[in-house]
């Protein structure tokens, strides 16, 4: 359940990045969402891994 709501907090940074780099923002605003979207993708991934 967790992942999939990850996944989708991922594509909403990801397209919020897009439209950054559309208004001509600071590169540094455009990084930081596209590193947040990967944290949020590495996190839904680590969700779906099996208890030790």
């Amino acid at each position: 359940m967790w992942s999939i709501v990850l996944m989708g907090l991922a594509g909403l940074l990801v397209g919020g990045a897009l439209s950054f780099r559309q208004q001509k923002s600071p590169r540094w605003v455009q990084v930081v969402f596209y590193v947040l979207a990967a944290m949020a993708l590495l996190a839904a991934y680590l969700l779906t891994l099996p208890a030790a």
